[in-house]
């Protein structure tokens, strides 16, 4: 089971102690040394801007439904877990980095990842031609296999023919649990614009 970040972003986090939801995912910060998405920054009307961090370990299940967690005290300040806030300081994001071969063929750049939902890895880069090579493949889907060397302005890949030049797919979500929330008729996180679509 695979998911787009992008539609991470926006999902509704429910929260069983309140019986609803409490806010949604506004923002990923993931580690760069093994691109694992460790925590989640929160929005909404019940999220305290000082406390708004999810731990990605607090998550007792994320489905179509939405992230469902346990209550609002799970959430963290900035600078309440050490290890997210060395990551926090260190500003990484994968969206935007050049992706080059190692011969240093430009492959384009990053527009979006998948990861698995069971331990946040990413798993997949989803990556934008250049201008000149876009007309025949207009993105390309990078398998992490594929990954040498990941800096702050790039990530490099073993090379551009092994590439898997399809989008990722994916699958349904398999609930590890009886989520709370299905029999109350909240609307599925995924209603919005599949990922893929509309992108810039």
């Amino acid at each position: 089971m695979l998911v787009y970040n992008s539609r991470l972003i926006g999902t509704t986090v429910l929260s069983v102690q309140s019986g609803g939801p409490i806010g949604q995912v506004s923002a990923s910060i993931i580690d760069p040394d093994n691109l694992q998405i460790i925590a989640l920054r929160l929005e909404g009307p019940a999220v305290d801007r000082r406390q708004s961090i999810l731990d990605v370990r607090s998550i007792r299940e994320y489905s179509q439904y939405g992230i469902v967690i346990d209550s609002v005290d799970e959430l963290v300040s900035d600078n309440d877990v050490i290890r997210i806030s060395e990551i926090m300081s260190l500003n990484f994001n994968l969206i935007g980095l050049k992706v080059e071969t190692k011969k240093g063929t430009n492959l384009g750049k990053v527009i979006d990842y998948t990861l698995s939902p069971e331990d946040f890895t990413t798993q997949q880069l989803i990556v934008k031609r250049p201008a000149i090579k876009s007309f025949i493949d207009p993105e390309l889907t990078i398998p992490r296999q594929e990954i040498v060397e990941v800096t702050d302005y790039k990530i490099i890949v073993k090379n551009e023919e092994k590439t898997i030049k399809k989008k990722a797919a994916e699958e349904e979500f398999i609930p590890n649990f009886v989520n709370p929330f299905r029999e109350q008729g909240f609307a599925p996180a995924d209603s919005q614009t599949p990922a893929g679509k509309d992108r810039q």
